[in-house]
């Protein structure tokens, strides 16, 4: 893999080329040839998906650099003090009830109550108007060149985070294209995989994450955490919602290609999907998550299959997450902004902080189907938390076990 931003190509396959050509027993030439076909094959199949993968690629970016212009607007200096007051007060009040409580908070109780000050004045002006832009941006076309350089275009991004960004994102394009393979088997996938996630590991370890299960606390309890979705909550359900999709399709795909019964859903979760994106305003009847999707919860099938590969996009999903939170917290002058978002990096590289499986797993979960944007293929019509499946008269088609 070629880690450099400006010289990554969108070519995810090459990751995992010599796995499929060993388990396969094809020669390096022939090989070659079957790639091509993969290819073709995989975005013939699932056209549609490969478009929006390169625009939410191109849209994150755009919105890091969206939110750091506005903190830069002269026009909104008091709004943005306001901001940082409130955000401030809240996490007070939230160290105040994790000591008292002697537990963290998840996501969704950090902030859902706390969304008022962006409804009405200046912050709502600026998240409409991100959410219209961004809107636009996932429904449009974008080259793969484009989606090559997304992040190392973000000024807000110090470089050797945007390098995990981009080296990231290609792991997960290359995990997508070898599970939406019609041809190869789901045990030949599996063994695949784990060459993907050793390619991944090894070709730059530097701008890698860990494949060992962070701490929730280190995007859910840091000095900047529910910036973003206190100041934006519309732009970052926007945000979420392209990730629900990433996870739900992999669910619908692999999903499928486990039990024939379930074939053939990827339509209906692209319906889904387009349904929480709504108008540009995000106005929808179908809500997106207000927690942070997870493999776990939205892609179980995933995570029994692949617990390691889910592990890793798990962790570049949480640190996305602070990163965007570190970017939209109002008045950190550059160097601090800078120095943070490195440290936030730092501690999702490294192999040293790290939780157990069981953890892992649990605060993966706690946030609730419904509230991670729902079910990739079944039912479920509201929150399912402190509520039996049964009682809920849902079900999610759910098989997972975790890694030994």
């Amino acid at each position: 893999m070629i880690c450099g931003v400006s010289a990554m190509t969108r070519k995810p396959l090459r990751l995992f080329k010599p796995a499929l050509a060993l388990l396969l027993g094809i020669s390096v030439s022939t090989g070659a040839l079957a790639q091509a076909n993969l290819e073709s094959s995989v975005e013939s199949q699932h056209s549609e998906l490969a478009r929006l993968y390169h625009a939410f690629t191109v849209t994150h970016a755009a919105a890091l650099d969206t939110i750091a212009r506005a903190n830069l607007d002269p026009q909104f200096a008091q709004a943005r003090a306001d901001m940082r007051q409130h955000l401030e007060q809240m996490q007070t009040r939230e160290n105040s009830q994790s000591m008292s409580h002697g537990m963290m908070h998840s996501s969704g109780d950090s902030n859902s109550h706390d969304m008022d000050m962006s409804m009405e004045g200046p912050y709502r002006e600026l998240d409409v108007k991100a959410r219209v832009n961004m809107g636009r941006q996932v429904r449009a076309d974008h080259t793969d060149a484009a989606a090559a350089e997304a992040y190392d275009n973000v000024a807000s991004l110090p470089r050797h985070a945007a390098m995990v960004l981009a080296a990231g994102r290609q792991f997960e394009e290359a995990l997508w294209s070898l599970w939406a393979d019609p041809v190869t088997s789901v045990d030949d996938k599996v063994k695949a995989t784990q060459t993907v996630i050793e390619d991944y590991r090894s070709a730059d370890e530097r701008h890698a994450v860990s494949v060992q299960p962070k701490p929730v606390a280190l995007y859910l309890d840091h000095a900047y955490t529910g910036s973003l979705q206190s100041a934006y909550p519309r732009l970052s359900g926007l945000l979420w919602s392209n990730q629900w999709l990433q996870l739900a399709s992999l669910e619908a795909i692999i999903r499928g290609q486990v039990d024939p019964q379930f074939a053939g859903r990827v339509d209906d979760t692209l319906e889904r999907y387009n349904n929480k994106l709504g108008s540009d305003s995000g106005m929808s009847m179908f809500p997106a998550p207000v927690e942070m999707p997870t493999v776990p919860t939205i892609a179980p099938t995933l995570y029994t299959l692949a617990p390691e590969a889910s592990i890793i996009v798990d962790n570049l999903n949480m640190l996305d997450a602070a990163i965007a939170d570190i970017i939209a917290y109002p008045g950190l002058d550059a160097n601090t902004r800078e120095h943070a978002i490195l440290d936030k990096v730092a501690q999702f590289t490294d192999d040293d902080t790290a939780t157990d499986n069981m953890s892992y797993l649990l605060s993966a979960l706690r946030g609730g189907i419904y509230n991670q944007g729902g079910p990739a293929i079944g039912e479920l019509m509201g929150s399912e938390r402190n509520r039996s499946r049964d009682a809920m008269g849902m079900q999610h088609h759910m098989s997972m076990s975790g890694p030994n």
